[in-house]
Parts: structure tokens; C-alpha cells; sequence
């Protein structure tokens, strides 16, 4: 009995204190619904519930495609369903390796390598690039891997405002640290707008630093090809440039990738922990993404499609008066709202309407910046358009934005 009570506290209370340790997590949980920022798990039937799909981040609209199904398929039949280690131990299979060559091909750098996820691809990269004699410089949009990556660095770290180079610039010349690092989104997750990385790159040169570079929504979409915002920029295979990405969005697929010259490389696989301790990509999602890289090899106008898509998605919203992103750069349309409730009102109208739509709010954007996150795909059709713009004229409405009397 004393061991009991030891371990859990006496049958009448929570320890000698008396208080409830789940008290305190019972109390944020209603202050969160207070607040309109409770979330909830909404699983999908295999048709999305019969909404359309506007919520995903299936850009390419290659989620369904029976390609990649076989490519899964072919892969399980050969190395089984699951890695059965890291990638250092059994979990590298001859698949994998084809994956970091190819990923490395279509952006253009030098070498690549393979990670479970592209949050533990960003946390690889930077952590391990970083350190204690490593400035990082992190933009204030960049997701949060990105935040938690810069947290685990254990570098000292400047948050500089939204795609401002010469905060940068700043940043650098005033460093007391010997080495530096400049950490961006190529597109931001929310906002779909683009960074400034050429005229970033121009700046990390001068100051002997490093640039890295998060494809996560760029990949399949910007560029030629869909080869990324580096490749479009120009400076993509520099040798002080880092490249993560995702395989869960344009590729349909699920993991993440390092990119970059042959010592950065070498550096993840001696040092990252988030490498080393992991275990590999599962079989099916590699030969699922691999799949998916000849999809977009033999159709390359798949990325100009989802972009056209973008900007129609836009040009809908805009022209009812709702705050929205003019020019998306790839295929995220952000619809912002203002309070958390009038995003969550938005939604269930668009729910009415037959769509399934992202919701964003605080923390994942900034107070008052509650929005719609819209995301095109390469298939979306006219009919679904149509059924988009139905729902954002009574979003309009709703909040007394529409231009339409």
C-alpha cells in the first residue's frame, strides 16, 4: 500500500497536496473553446465525404493516381511494409538511394538524402548546421519545423520580419559569431507568397553564410517543371545553399529530403540525430514518390496547371472584395477573415456549399489574421470553380465584404 500511494497519491486525493495534475490542461482547453481555437480530428472517407477537396495539400492531384498505388505496391512486393531500421543500420534499401539521386536531379544540387518526414528533414539540416558558434537568422513567417528546428540548434537566433532581406543583412554584419545560417520557406505555408532568394542568396555570400531553403510547397509547382523556387531563382547546386523539402504534398507521398553540396550530405549521416535515430522512410512511400517524380517527368505542364488554378481560385475571392493573396505564387489562395469565429463561420458555408476547406487560427497565424487557407490542384474543373465561387459570395455576404449588391 505505501508503494501505491508513493506512485500514485492516496485514494482520496492527488498526492499530499491534494490538487488535480489534469486541472490545469482541463482549464486551457476552456479558455481555448472561449476563444474559438479548439481543434478536432476530422477523419476523410475515400471520397473526402463527397466535399470537394480544396483543403489538401495535394497540389498535382496525384493522391488517387494508380501509378503511384503500383509504385507503392512494386515497392512492398520487393523490401516489405516497413523500413525495420534506420537508415544507417537496415532501413536504406537500394529504392531509397534511387530517391536521393533523383530528388537531388530535378532540383538541381548536388546530393541528396532521404528523411521519415520533412519536419525531422528540417530539424536535421538545421540543428545539425547549426550550433553554438552559429548565428540563424529565421524569417517570422517560417513554419513552425522551421521555429522548432532553430529552437533544438542551439545557436543564438534573430527573427527578422516577413521577407525583409535587409533586416538580414543587418542580422549578419552585426553577428559576433564566426559562421551563419539564413533559414526561409521558399513558399510560405499560409500566406502563398514566395521569398526573395536570389536577392537573400546575394546577402549570404557577402557574409560568408549558408541559406536554407524550405521546398515544402514549392516543389511540383513553381519553376520549370516544378523543379522549385531555387531552381527558378537561379541558385539551386550553389555550394552554400541547402534545400529541405516534403514528399507529402506535390508528390502525394509521405517523407522529406536534405539537399546540397556533397559535405552537407556527409555531415547529416555522421551527425544529425534526427537521421541517425530515425527510422527509414517506409518502402511504399518511397516507391510511391518515385512514382510520382515519373508522373511529373512525362507530364511537366502539371505545375503550370495548379498555378493557373491558384490564381483563378484568387481572382474569384478578390474580385467579391475578400482579402486575398493577388498573385499566388504556387498554389496556396489565403482568404484572411480577421476573429477566429468568422473563419470558423466561413468554413461551415463552405461545408453547406460541398467543400472542404483549411481553416487557419492563432497560433498557426497571427491575431487577427483568421483565414481560409484555399489550395489548388492541377484537376481541379470548372464545375468546382463555379461551386468555389457560390461559397465565397456568401462568405462575402456573410461579413459584409461583397462588392456585389
Amino acid at each position: 500500500m505505501t508503494e501505491v500511494v508513493a506512485r500514485y497519491g492516496t485514494a482520496t486525493g492527488y498526492g499530499t497536496a491534494g490538487a488535480d495534475p489534469l486541472e490545469r490542461l482541463r482549464a486551457a482547453g476552456r479558455a481555448r473553446e472561449a476563444a474559438g481555437l479548439r481543434r478536432t480530428l476530422l477523419p476523410r472517407d475515400g471520397g473526402h465525404g463527397g466535399l470537394v477537396d480544396l483543403a489538401s495539400n495535394d497540389y498535382l492531384g496525384l493522391c488517387r493516381d494508380p501509378r503511384l498505388a503500383a509504385g507503392a505496391a512494386r515497392a512492398v512486393r520487393a523490401y516489405g511494409t516497413g523500413a525495420t531500421g534506420s537508415r544507417l543500420v537496415t532501413g536504406t534499401t537500394e529504392l531509397h538511394a534511387e530517391l536521393d539521386r533523383r530528388l537531388a536531379g530535378l532540383t538541381g544540387t548536388a546530393a541528396g538524402l532521404v528523411f521519415s518526414s520533412g519536419y525531422l528533414a528540417n530539424l536535421g539540416a538545421v540543428a545539425t548546421l547549426g550550433g553554438r558558434d552559429v548565428l540563424v537568422v529565421s524569417d517570422r513567417s517560417n513554419h513552425a519545423s522551421i521555429v522548432d528546428a532553430c529552437r533544438l540548434s542551439r545557436s543564438r537566433v534573430a527573427i527578422t520580419p516577413h521577407r525583409d532581406v535587409a533586416a538580414v543583412e543587418s542580422a549578419l554584419a552585426g553577428r559576433d559569431e564566426p559562421h551563419a545560417l539564413v533559414v526561409t520557406d521558399a513558399v510560405f505555408s499560409v500566406d502563398g507568397d514566395v521569398a526573395p532568394l536570389a536577392a537573400l542568396h546575394r546577402v549570404v555570400r557577402r557574409h560568408g553564410a549558408i541559406l536554407v531553403v524550405d521546398e515544402a510547397h514549392a516543389l511540383g509547382v513553381v519553376g520549370d517543371g516544378g523543379r522549385g523556387a531555387a531552381h527558378a531563382a537561379g541558385i539551386a547546386g550553389e555550394p552554400d545553399v541547402v534545400l529541405t523539402l516534403t514528399l507529402s504534398k506535390s508528390l502525394a507521398s509521405q517523407g522529406g529530403a536534405v539537399l546540397g553540396a556533397p559535405e552537407v550530405i556527409d555531415t547529416l549521416v555522421d551527425a544529425s540525430r534526427a537521421f541517425i535515430f530515425d527510422t527509414g522512410l517506409n518502402p511504399a512511400a518511397v516507391g510511391a514518390a518515385l512514382a510520382a517524380l515519373d508522373v511529373l517527368a512525362a507530364d511537366p505542364g502539371l505545375p503550370g496547371r495548379a498555378r493557373e488554378r491558384a490564381r483563378r481560385i484568387a481572382s474569384l475571392a478578390a474580385g467579391l472584395g475578400l482579402e486575398t493573396t493577388r498573385d499566388p505564387a504556387a498554389a496556396v489562395v489565403p482568404v484572411f477573415l480577421g476573429a477566429p469565429e468568422d473563419a470558423l463561420r466561413a468554413r461551415e458555408l463552405c461545408r453547406e456549399h460541398g467543400l472542404k476547406v483549411g481553416c487557419f487560427r492563432p497560433p498557426s497565424v497571427p491575431d487577427g489574421r483568421s483565414c481560409l487557407r484555399l489550395t489548388a490542384r492541377a484537376t481541379l474543373d470548372e464545375a468546382e470553380l463555379t461551386v468555389l465561387g457560390g461559397a465565397l459570395e456568401m462568405i462575402a455576404r456573410s461579413t459584409g465584404r461583397s462588392l456585389h449588391t
